[in-house]
């Protein structure tokens, strides 16, 4: 198991990211919330990871903290939902969030995720009342010194019709509609602004904290 990954950012995309540790260059996917929390390319970065073996893959997940690691381990075991949907539900929601939506029983702001319908956000409800107690301890607010990736507020390209296509392409990869995206974006989308920003503030009007 590769529980954790630091080396040299080598690459970075919504979604993905390349490290090169000893030589060795990992892919490693990754949920938004967590990319928008990456250093610039060429730093140094760490990052809490899970190793999936299946059949036909081999995949390395990594995440900017422990705590959307383990809750990202926990996600898997709930029936119906795999590592994409999982992934997807973190690039939402950061781990607190997603703990708060439990607690709360806030099924409104889980079906707002992509993939996830009325009855898999009251599955995750049910089982994960249950299983979040084994987070107990790492409930705390997600920073730099925390994550130890970096800092949250990257930019990305600069602003203009490429940092706009690029956050609709982003958020169609997560899978909104393309209508959605495109609404999403031109509603917080203002002159100068990067694609990182352009997709954070899309998602955060989609799904309030």
């Amino acid at each position: 198991m590769i529980g954790r990954i630091r080396g040299i950012l080598v690459e970075k995309a919504p979604g993905q990211a390349l490290v090169e540790c000893a030589g060795l260059g990992y892919e490693v996917d990754i949920p938004y919330t967590t990319f928008f929390h990456l250093p610039e390319t060429g730093d140094e970065v760490t990052l809490h990871t899970h190793f999936a073996v299946r059949e036909d893959a081999q995949s390395l997940y990594g995440f900017a903290s422990s705590l959307d690691r383990d809750l990202f381990r926990l996600l898997i075991k709930v029936n119906g939902v795999g590592p994409k949907l999982a992934v997807g539900i973190l690039s939402g929601l950061d781990a607190q969030q997603f703990i708060r939506c439990v607690e709360n029983r806030d099924s409104a702001s889980l079906v707002k995720l992509p993939g996830v319908g009325k009855k898999t956000a009251e599955r995750l409800l049910i089982e994960m009342a249950d299983r979040i107690g084994q987070l107990e301890g790492q409930f705390v607010p997600t920073s730099p010194e925390t994550t130890g990736v970096g800092q949250p507020d990257g930019q990305g390209p600069a602003g203009g019709p490429a940092a706009t296509e690029e956050a609709e392409a982003a958020l169609i990869a997560l899978g909104y509609k393309p209508q959605e995206a495109a609404k999403a974006i031109s509603k917080v989308a203002e002159e100068g602004m990067g694609s990182e920003t352009l997709i954070r503030l899309a998602l955060r009007n989609m799904i309030p904290a």
